[in-house]
């Protein structure tokens, strides 16, 4: 069997090292990135599920708690991994030893991968907890348990390049909190999280299918419930598309030092 070449086992070296720094940041202070969002979906499930569902009775057939539930775990994952990210990447920039790496003999899709992977474990980290709040109020139980892992990965991964990129653009601490407040926030408010797009009047319909984050939670809410409202084959043609085309923008823009460099 033939050995790993000196260049792999140097980008694997590379890969690990910066993956375990980004998980140690975050795990470092998991009472401000990893806590905050199980008390905080709590809130939700307490004001939505208790105190407002019960008014609001049943949607396509399950209670009003246990159809949000899928739609909030996705909300947790969005916001984590995207928030990672952008804040590790405009960290490195601000203390100026994202430099180093880039011209440390390595290829900028190592570099890419490692923080994204990093924003995928602390996504799929916090999904996990709110999933365990989400079990104190209500029952979950998989529907298929491969586009559960599929999805929850993919939308992690997504968001991950999503605060790459945020944070390559970024000039200043304020900047990276505009993204997440004025972009992310609306679209998953509107991205079917409490409600589905179904009870909607067609034009309105018709707009929510131009959001991506709406193939997301109906993905997952099909994995877990086993109903959805759009096609699962185009929510993960959706997913994968845009995974595809952040990938290919931020290795361009760590090539040309976009934000870095200048």
């Amino acid at each position: 069997m033939p050995r790993p070449s000196p260049r792999f086992h140097r980008y694997l070296v590379a890969y690990k090292t910066i993956v375990v720094k980004e998980v140690t940041r975050f795990a470092r202070i998991w009472l401000q990135t990893i806590l905050p969002a199980g008390v905080s979906m709590s809130l939700y499930f307490i004001v939505f599920g208790h105190l407002i569902g019960p008014r609001i009775g049943e949607i396509a057939g399950y209670p009003y708690i246990q159809y949000i539930a899928p739609g909030l775990i996705m909300m947790s994952v969005i916001m984590n991994a995207y928030a990672n990210v952008v804040s590790s990447f405009f960290g490195s920039k601000f203390q100026r030893h994202i430099e180093e790496m880039l011209v440390a003999p390595i290829p900028s899709a190592i570099i890419l991968a490692g923080f994204v992977t990093g924003g995928m474990v602390r996504g799929l980290l916090v999904g996990t907890v709110v999933t365990a709040v989400a079990l104190l109020f209500t029952e979950l139980s998989a529907h298929s348990y491969a586009v559960v892992v599929a999805t929850i990965v993919l939308t992690s991964v997504l968001f991950s390049l999503g605060g790459l990129i945020n944070g390559i653009f970024a000039q200043s601490f304020d900047d990276t909190s505009i993204i997440p407040t004025f972009v992310l926030s609306p679209l998953t408010y509107l991205g079917g999280v409490f409600y589905s797009i179904e009870l909607l009047p067609p034009v309105w319909r018709s707009v929510s299918l131009a959001n991506p984050v709406l193939y997301m939670v109906d993905a997952f809410r099909f994995g877990i419930l086993g109903v959805s409202d759009v096609p699962i084959a185009l929510a993960f043609a959706v997913i994968v598309g845009c995974i595809a085309v952040l990938w290919c923008w931020s290795l361009y823009l760590l090539n040309r030092g976009v934000g870095i460099r200048s």
